[in-house]
């Protein structure tokens, strides 16, 4: 009798064990030794594959696992969302997008197959990257009211560069167009480099260009930039004004950068990656990794990025339908 007492005792201590490794593994800690894959819907070597990089590298050591870079290019970044959008809701796929596509696409690209506040919930802002109103050394143009000027006086004879129907750089001229009530033409191009040479060459006299790319051309005289698109002064140029206080207040155009994940992630891990992605963008080398190429944080949280969304949404939304802008 006594050695069946013992028998049943040492197969409960066994079931014991058994449930309490059970539950050891579910209450691991995430990711473990799951990669997390944070995709980019650009091809690499751009400001958002920069980003995310930066981000990864340092979203790595803040949750102890592995984050790794995807890219995932084509359709002006739909298809790297919906990617996301269609992907397993378990905290292992995670994208970071920016606003040309999040914000700015579904006005274009009705047909995108995924809804951007339906599928994907907002972990929360990451970075912003400002814009410089350039133009050609050549015209003898050095402020905002001086561009404008020129412009009433011809109407429709100067002309701008943009890399396509829909980007920022194009969206970013078209709104400054309308508050200046100038007219100027429009010139595309293949892509933002062939567009920058175009300025450069003074094949157009006007474009808005990202300050990374700016900045350089700047320092060398082969472009002058005569306003910002943030609402405060690039510290990488504080002389050059914003386009906010020179005559149009609240102008902001940007790339704005964000984490996001597949709808249904559960909410313990998107507090877990809010976290984590808070930590990572105060780290003081990622700070200025990001400073270096004039990318700046935009602290942002996942209760905060839906209202924000939908502002964002109707400001572009609204000015593609006002100027008649299509992909033609």
């Amino acid at each position: 009798m006594s050695i069946h007492r013992r028998r049943l005792g040492a197969g409960s201590l066994a079931l014991l064990a058994s449930a309490a490794s059970a539950r050891a593994q579910t209450a691991a800690p995430w990711p473990g030794n799951r990669t997390v894959t944070m995709v980019v819907a650009w091809a690499p070597g751009g400001s958002t594959d920069f980003v995310a990089r930066v981000l990864a590298q340092q979203l790595s050591k803040e949750l102890n696992g592995n984050v790794a870079v995807d890219n995932r290019p084509g359709a002006s970044g739909t298809i790297g969302h919906a990617s996301v959008a269609r992907a397993r809701a378990d905290g292992t796929t995670l994208l970071l997008g920016v606003n040309s596509t999040f914000a700015m696409s579904r006005h274009l690209f009705p047909n995108r197959g995924y809804d951007d506040e339906k599928d994907f919930i907002g972990i929360g802002r990451v970075a912003v990257s400002p814009i410089f109103l350039c133009v050609n050394p050549g015209i003898g143009v050095r402020s905002i009211a001086g561009l404008v000027g020129r412009a009433k006086e011809a109407p429709g004879k100067m002309s701008y560069a943009s890399s396509g129907a829909g980007s920022s750089a194009h969206l970013a001229t078209e709104l400054f167009l309308r508050s200046a009530g100038i007219s100027v033409e429009n010139v595309t191009y293949r892509g933002g480099a062939p567009a920058v040479q175009a300025l450069v060459s003074g094949e157009v006299q006007i474009a808005f260009v990202d300050a990374v790319t700016a900045l350089p051309l700047m320092a060398a005289g082969q472009i002058i930039a005569i306003g910002n698109s943030t609402l405060q002064r690039n510290p990488l140029a504080p002389d050059i004004p914003t386009i906010a206080e020179s005559g149009f207040p609240g102008f902001m155009a940007t790339s704005d950068f964000a984490l996001l994940a597949p709808a249904g992630t559960p909410d313990a891990l998107v507090q877990q990656l809010a976290t984590a992605k808070a930590a990572a963008m105060r780290n003081p080398e990622v700070l200025e990794r990001l400073r270096q190429n004039s990318i700046f944080p935009t602290p942002g949280t996942p209760a905060e990025f839906p209202a924000y969304l939908r502002e964002e949404s109707a400001k572009w939304g609204e000015l593609i339908r006002a100027r008649g802008i299509t992909l033609e």
